[in-house]
């Protein structure tokens, strides 16, 4: 449950973010299929990463935080890493399982 209020006033659009920022940061990425067909720059080096994590580790997961640093995505990055995770869910290349 999303708390409305803190100290008397509404939440703002920042706060907002930032709550829904860490929950995404706890949440694991597992790779499900291995094709980058019609994907995008961001969305190809996040698949890329998860088989190369898979291969080296032998876990078929890693966290969103893992992959935003080891592809430094910082800044306006960080909300285009989380779209192209959240198109790659839709795609059924990837399954995103909270902790």
């Amino acid at each position: 449950m999303l708390i409305d209020s803190v100290g008397g006033g509404e939440l703002g659009d920042s706060t907002r973010r930032k709550l829904k920022e860490q929950t995404l940061v706890r949440t694991i990425v597992v790779l499900i299929r291995n094709t980058t067909w019609r994907c995008g720059k961001v969305e190809k080096s996040i698949v890329h990463h998860l088989y190369k994590r898979h291969r080296i580790f032998g876990k078929p997961g890693t966290s969103v935080r893992d992959i935003m640093q080891n592809l430094d995505f910082a800044g306006e990055k960080k909300d285009e890493c989380i779209d192209a995770l959240k198109r790659l869910e839709k795609r059924n290349i990837v399954k995103i399982l909270p902790l």
